[in-house]
């Protein structure tokens, strides 16, 4: 037995060598896939994605393979939910389904979306420039919805998510309205709903975002709980301007009402390009869209793992 002594400190060794090629390394947000995407949905190919544009058709083509190669199902037959004709042509929302994997909570559905289309070629024509690639509006928050949906799908989650890549919101939120109907006869037990909207640049403010409908939820307390930093702020402009009932998650909150939230970083002082031909990717920060995506992992998690419905509307 003496003899053998020697060999317990290699057998130790190896054990904690084997424990170390065994941790799990953080969830890392690929900004150059993001970036990827916000050049390719701000290209003038896309002529500035109107609806029923063969722009947008590309962008829909686009968004689609994104999440056939995360493996997202669709949620209908297709990726395509038809909504209408727009310009001679046809407009989609691009619908996935990530189902939950607890017996239970799977059958309640968080929403996770961004409008992907714009307002197309305009009158204003600005140094021989007549497209408005809507990059800040609102191929950024595409972009970003992409990498929320590429970590929904890396793992297991207890809820179920709906990944809506929205058309048409430029036309009055018509996608987001034709999608909140159409899902009624599926009796679905709605949870939240978080769309993003104009996150290509930061504010300068001590909080990076901002949730429209603040006093609506607690959201905005939950999120920076769930974040443990100052991340979501009130911005007073947001009910001045009425935001909350400017995109896609209204819709939602009105025929439903449960917590559908937009989050944005445009503040009205940081950015002068809405709906203007300069909203260009070049003035996107693409690390700071990354780090928007990075910072929100632990509320996503929550949102889609907690045991019981902690994000409530407020009486």
């Amino acid at each position: 037995m003496k003899k053998l002594f020697w060999l317990l400190p290699l057998v130790l060794a190896a054990c904690t060598a084997s424990k170390k090629t065994t941790v799990t390394q953080p969830y890392q947000v690929n900004q150059t896939a993001l970036t990827n995407t916000l050049q390719y949905l701000t290209a003038d190919e896309l002529e500035g994605r109107d609806s029923g544009s063969k722009g947008i058709e590309l962008a829909a083509n686009y968004l689609e393979d994104i999440l056939k190669q995360n493996q997202i199902q669709p949620y209908f037959a297709t990726y395509k939910d038809t909504l209408r004709n727009f310009n001679n042509g046809v407009a989609y929302n691009v619908v996935g389904f990530v189902e939950g994997t607890d017996a239970k909570l799977k059958n309640e559905i968080v929403i996770f979306g961004a409008h992907y289309d714009h307002i197309g070629i305009v009158d204003k024509i600005v140094d021989g420039d007549s497209i408005a690639n809507g990059a800040n509006d609102n191929a950024a928050g595409s972009a970003i919805l992409t990498e929320v949906a590429k970590y929904i799908a890396s793992k297991p989650n207890k809820r179920s998510a709906l990944i809506v890549f929205f058309s048409a919101e430029e036309k009055g939120l018509l996608g987001a309205y034709h999608l909140a109907d159409k899902l009624e006869k599926d009796s679905l037990d709605f949870y939240t709903m978080l769309n993003f909207e104009m996150l290509g640049v930061p504010m300068n403010r001590d909080f990076k975002t901002y949730i429209t409908g603040h006093k609506k939820s607690n959201i905005s307390a939950k999120i920076n709980e769930y974040t443990n930093q100052n991340f979501v702020g009130f911005l007073p402009m947001e009910t001045q301007y009425r935001l909350f009932m400017a995109s896609d998650n209204f819709p939602f909150f009105l025929k439903y009402n449960f917590p559908a939230h937009s989050i944005s970083s445009f503040d009205f002082d940081n950015y002068k390009f809405y709906h203007h031909v300069d909203d260009e990717f070049e003035k996107m920060d693409t690390q700071f869209m990354a780090q928007i995506v990075t910072d929100l992992l632990p509320a996503i998690d929550q949102m889609m793992n907690s045991e019981t419905k902690e994000i409530k509307l407020n009486e």
